[in-house]
């Protein structure tokens, strides 16, 4: 297999066995509008990565856990709904990203790779922070899930049993916003939910336990990848929207299995 695609594979893979997970919690906790929302701050933090000359991965990450604060600081002052605050920050940061780019006159930006991800561009230092990353979150996840899954259940209930629910939270949200950096080379900012939403989604109807649900949800979107990388080299379709396609069809198809007794 040529380099270029075997890294394209190990990155794809490496995401989705990370975003499946969190994704099975984005679906229970009917987090969609938040993911979508950090994902549209993750062009923001593209922006800051050029103008302050460093890592865009640490522009993101920096971008999306100032987001992730923000909201809860804004939230817990109950002034305006969390899906108003999420629509004004969401807006807000993905057009000043946009106008910082747009201002550096200076500097040629493939924004459509931003958009839409580029995945056959992946290099060796692009898998190592996928993976050594990705490893450091899926042991926080594990840390957090037991908590985490009481809050989702009832959160009042989870804070009486003594759940530092804000913490818990802010730790959830972090998780999100590193896995959003690590995948917007494989997807892009327009299309990172899907990989945490669809392969959950696919999972949940066959699924008896959390865990199997998370399981089922990393299955189904390293799947994902593997059909969507298919796809696109023998249509020459654009990869990142193909692997979302892919996943797609795979929800699609799994509606019309029987459900598991």
């Amino acid at each position: 297999m040529d380099g270029f695609l075997l890294n394209a594979l190990l990155a794809g893979i490496g995401v989705a066995l990370v975003a499946a997970p969190l994704g099975s919690f984005v679906v229970w906790q009917r987090m969609a509008y938040f993911g979508d929302a950090l994902s549209h701050a993750a062009l923001l933090g593209v922006a800051l990565g050029f103008v302050a000359g460093i890592s865009v991965n640490i522009g993101i990450l920096l971008v999306c856990l100032l987001f992730a604060l923000g909201l809860t600081a804004m939230g817990s002052q109950r002034r305006l709904s969390q899906d108003t605050l999420l629509g004004i920050m969401a807006h807000s940061t993905l057009s000043l990203g946009l106008v910082v780019l747009a201002m550096l006159q200076t500097l040629q930006v493939d924004l459509l790779s931003y958009l839409f991800g580029d995945i056959l561009a992946v290099g060796p230092k692009d898998l190592y922070w996928i993976w050594g990353g990705g490893a450091v979150m899926l042991v926080l996840l594990a840390v957090i899930w037991r908590p985490l899954l009481a809050l989702t259940v009832h959160e009042n209930l989870a804070r009486v049993e003594g759940v530092p629910v804000t913490w818990v939270k802010l730790a959830f949200m972090l998780t999100i916003a590193f896995v959003i950096a690590m995948a917007m080379k494989i997807v892009g900012v327009v299309l990172i939910t899907a990989l945490f939403i669809i392969p959950a989604a696919t999972a949940r109807r066959f699924a008896r336990t959390p865990e199997g649900m998370a399981a089922g949800a990393a299955v189904a979107g390293c799947l994902s990848v593997v059909l969507g990388l298919g796809v696109s080299l023998v249509t020459d379709v654009p990869t990142g929207p193909g692997i979302v396609v892919s996943g797609a069809v795979l929800f699609l198809v799994s509606l019309v299995l029987p459900k598991r007794g």
